[in-house]
């Protein structure tokens, strides 16, 4: 395991998971594309990285509190200018632990969960699937040993009910194959890699389009 890796989860042990930017980290070291971000402890550094990674934008709180930002109001889509971005920032400072907040890049495309866990017979097991809002709903998935050859994550993505949305439905161009079965061997290479060292592992959204394939939020659970 990296050692810029082992630092992180050994920090995040007592909270129990690893915080987003730092599960970021974790992804970017393992060559994994992830949407263009930036930490901001303060309203001023906010600002200016706004600048650097341009409007619109998704703000998000960072805090070993919030597991669930969506549900505490920690999640903002679509903020559109400095204004905006203060008011969002204001309101997030107000919630428990608060340790800035995550500034991402607003992207488009087939919104796919990619996911890992431990599994006490088989070892690490990496899941890909429909994903976003509608993950719970569809439950179109596929369950995989790690590590995955390239020809095994191809094959999970044909077996999708879904798979349509990835191949072009209805006229629409068809997304990043290849960098998306990049992105599913590396992952599954990465929590092969890291074992037993995490409890689970998130990414969801994964946003696919015909340009490129981007990891837009993830979730790195520790065990106990």
């Amino acid at each position: 395991m990296k050692s810029e890796v082992a630092t992180i989860l050994a920090a995040a042990r007592p909270a129990g998971w690893v915080v987003e930017p730092l599960a970021r980290q974790i992804l970017a070291a393992y060559d994994l594309p992830v949407t263009r971000s930036a930490w901001a402890r303060s309203a001023e550094q906010a600002l200016a990285e706004a600048v650097r990674i341009g409007y619109p934008l998704v703000v998000k709180v960072v805090s070993p509190a919030v597991l669930h930002k969506s549900d505490s109001g920690g999640v903002v889509v679509g903020i559109k200018d400095p204004t905006e971005l203060a008011a969002a920032f204001g309101r997030m400072a107000a919630l428990p632990a608060f340790d800035g907040v995550l500034l991402d890049e607003l992207v488009r495309g087939v919104e796919l969960i990619v996911g890992a866990k431990q599994d006490p017979q088989f070892g690490a097991v990496v899941l890909v699937g429909i994903g976003g809002t509608g993950v719970e709903i569809y439950q179109d998935v596929a369950i995989r040993m790690a590590p995955l050859s390239r020809p095994e994550a191809d094959a999970a993505l044909a077996s999708l009910k879904a798979r349509a949305l990835l191949e072009g439905h209805r006229g629409a161009p068809p997304v990043h194959r290849e960098g998306l079965i990049d992105l599913l061997v590396g992952f599954s290479e990465m929590a092969h890699d890291l074992g037993t060292r995490v409890e689970s592992i998130d990414c969801n959204p994964v946003f696919c389009s015909p340009e490129r394939i981007a990891i837009a939020d993830a979730r790195i659970m520790l065990p106990a």
